[in-house]
């Protein structure tokens, strides 16, 4: 650095200043020299520190040094950038000696993604902290106010603070606090708060902490409405965080013809390296005054109805999961009256906890299933413990698989009848061998073997061991065809067929011996697919029966190329079924043929198919279907139907209409032909509140025998993002 010239001034020889002392001289010529060179000093530690740190001070008016109070004074637009910070304001001055820089009048810190703004803020540059008065900063997702507050880069401290969460105003959610500690993107924790939306401020805290890395407010609800087998209601929810990955609150329910329904509700979640957990906890109780009808096994339903719900994931390190649910409904109808959108999707609810290891090759797990409600068929398990090899290499081209298990099972109908126990040990082992004679085609034989142990058996014995051996094959046909078709209307380049036929046997005789001596607590469930053959897959192995079974497959693709993921699927047509090789009188020798069929010729517009067919008497025993149609977010129309011969045959029809930025329309019919009336229809609106909130509202109309009422008005309001 060059240094600044020196302002010399020669002695006058004779004369009185040649005559003075040789103190007084030099007191004179100091004085003289200081201010010939003042412009050159006030300037120096700028100079200094901007070689060090590059600091810029800069003003509309010429700044200047202030000797008495050693500052450097910038007026008018003043900026002084050191590092990444950024200071301006009507008035700065820099204190040269304790590096200190006092902004006055609009005064504006900027540091990274902070910007702080204030009347003054008082900064030290030798470490990086500061003072200010009268703050107002924003940092997404925040935007702060505070009469005073301190700080540095990596937290700041605020009194009577004020936190709204985007822009403010008056529907936005808002925390108000004694003292507010925010470290930015990090933490915010709050003493002596409140907690609301915009001024309404209900929820008192002596203590909050928000882990801004998580949801602000992680479920926020409120719907009202009014449904004649409830009257006018209001239900809200609310979880709000107490602790590091912890949020804690309530569901409420006021129900004009029914009472109130409380209870406490919970959230938690966290990550750190391999490991993580998420879970949720919902709960409710009324004292129910109004027509509560009977249960799902016909018996009254209690005046005191509760609910107790719990779901847990948690990962723990790289092989270990442990995923759980408990559902406890003292009657079978609580979610269904009061919790309807629920209750449809989880109509039978279960209770369990599983652990499962996984290692190189295998896995180990812990299973149990419990029975909380005594309405409820459960195959319990307390516990069952399983071992299962995947497919593995042992050389020669052989491959093994390996399961085994112990249970402890117990089955209590809910209906009445005897309950079912039973200890039971079972392991499976199987070999396979695959052989490619061309390379389109494929022939695996299989064979296998199953022990299965009874502890407590029944038909007069107190064991039972059984037995079964299994024998069949795989064979599967790989052919292809590409043509060079394009057309750029539906985006598709080029065009492949991909066609699998496959046919796969398995022989299992004397699979339903031993039955009279067998509690049968895994039996076979009502399903219309096609069943698994392979003897290791089976579920229902306390009631087996012997196979004599051939399935034939045929899967069909047509694919087109895409620029992102290499193919794409336009057409998928799949047929399956079984030939029955040895059979019951009374069995069909050939199964209902299932087919599959999708359709997606571009990426707005999707038809789909599942269907079974009888061959034998030409019916047509399901058909399940949907077409979807959309354009970008602005529209949507999806049409589909249920049919189950005897049991079901509706068609469904849902759609949604972009009005503007802030308003949709959507609509829901459900009409069933077997009884020729609208089982359901639901009209509504969504509006997008300051893009904070989503607010529904609908109004439903119900026909036919159901517990629901036949009208219902309702407004819902949900939080989009904070």
């Amino acid at each position: 650095m060059q240094k600044p010239k020196m302002c010399h001034v020669p002695p006058r020889r004779g004369g009185l200043l040649a005559r003075a002392a040789p103190t007084l001289l030099r007191a004179v010529t100091r004085r003289l020299f200081l201010a010939l060179c003042a412009p050159f000093l006030a300037l120096l530690p700028l100079v200094q520190a901007a070689d060090k740190s590059q600091m810029v001070f800069t003003s509309d008016q010429p700044t200047y040094f202030d000797g008495r109070t050693k500052e450097a004074v910038g007026i008018g637009n003043a900026q002084l950038t050191y590092g990444e910070l950024l200071l301006t304001a009507d008035e700065i001055r820099y204190n040269t000696v304790t590096k200190v820089a006092v902004a006055r009048g609009h005064a504006i810190l900027t540091q990274g993604a902070r910007r702080l703004l204030a009347e003054t803020i008082t900064y030290r540059l030798m470490d990086g902290t500061y003072d200010v008065q009268d703050l107002r900063m924003g940092e997404f997702p925040l935007n702060i106010t505070g009469a005073s507050a301190t700080g540095d880069k990596h937290a700041i401290t605020l009194t009577e603070a004020r936190a709204t969460f985007h822009e403010p105003g008056p529907f936005v959610p808002t925390l108000r606090a004694d003292r507010l500690i925010y470290s930015p993107g990090q933490r915010l924790q709050a003493e002596g708060a409140s907690a609301g939306i915009g001024s309404v401020r209900p929820v008192i805290f002596s203590l909050f902490q928000q882990n801004l890395q998580e949801p602000i407010l992680s479920y926020v609800s409120l719907t009202a409405g009014y449904r004649a087998s409830l009257g006018a209601y209001l239900e809200t929810g609310l979880h709000l965080p107490v602790a590091d990955g912890f949020k804690f609150g309530a569901d409420l329910g006021i129900y004009t013809a029914r009472g109130i329904m409380i209870g406490p509700a919970a959230n938690y979640g966290s990550i750190s390296g391999d490991s993580s957990v998420q879970g949720i906890i919902r709960s409710g109780y009324i004292h129910d005054h109004g027509d509560r009808l009977t249960d799902v096994v016909g018996n009254p339903v209690p005046a005191d109805r509760s609910y107790l719900e719990w779901e847990h994931m948690q990962q723990i390190g790289e092989n270990l999961t442990l995923v759980g649910e408990f559902n406890y409904w003292r009657d079978s109808e609580i979610l269904r009256d009061f919790r309807p959108k629920e209750f449809f999707s989880v109509q039978q609810p279960d209770s369990f906890l599983e652990s499962v290891y996984s290692g190189n090759n295998y896995l180990a797990s812990a299973f149990v299933r419990v029975q909380p409600n005594n309405y409820q068929s459960v195959q319990q398990r307390l516990p069952e413990v399983r071992f299962d090899v995947l497919p593995t290499a042992i050389g020669l081209g052989f491959y093994e698989r390996v399961n085994a298990s112990v249970a402890v099972l117990r089955d209590d109908p809910p209906a009445g009848g005897p309950t079912l126990v039973s200890d039971r040990y079972d392991a499976f082992y199987s070999l396979s061998r695959a052989f490619a004679p061309q390379p389109w085609l494929s022939f695996t034989p299989v064979v296998g073997g199953r022990f299965t142990y009874y502890d407590k058996a029944t038909g007069g014995q107190s064991t039972y061991t059984r037995t079964l051996g299994e024998a069949g094959f795989d064979l599967a046909m790989r052919s292809s065809a590409v043509w060079d078709y394009k057309n750029e209307a539906w985006g598709i380049d080029g065009l492949r067929h991909l066609m699998t036929p496959r046919l796969i046997y398995r022989y299992i005789p004397e699979a339903d011996k031993g039955q009279p001596y067998i509690p049968p607590i895994d039996r076979q469930t009502f399903t219309t697919y096609l069943p698994p053959l392979d003897l290791g897959d089976v579920r229902n192995i306390d009631q087996l029966h012997a196979t004599n079974t051939a399935r034939l497959e045929i899967d069909n693709t047509l694919q087109t190329r895409d620029p992102i993921y290499g193919s794409r699927d336009l057409v998928v047509l799949n047929f399956a079924d079984d030939f029955h090789l040895n059979r019951k009188a009374g069995d069909p020798d050939v199964s209902d043929l299932h087919a599959e069929f999708a359709f997606m010729p571009a990426r707005w517009l999707q038809y789909d198919i599942y269907t079974t067919f009888a061959p034998q008497t030409f019916t047509l025993s399901e058909f399940n279907s949907g077409f979807t149609i959309h354009d970008g977010d602005q529209w949507s129309v999806r049409l589909s139907n249920n049919f189950l011969r005897h049991q079901l045959d509706d068609v469904f029809i849902e759609g949604r209409w972009r009005l503007n930025e802030a308003y949709e329309a959507i609509g829901r019919l459900q009409y069933d032909f077997h009884t020729e009336r609208f089982n359901e229809q639901f009209y509504g609106v969504r509006q997008n509140l300051s893009n904070m909130w989503v607010v529904e509202y609908a109004v439903t109309l119900y026909d036919g025998p159901r517990r629901e009422s036949r009208f219902g008005f309702n407004v819902q309001v949900q939080a989009l993002s904070f």
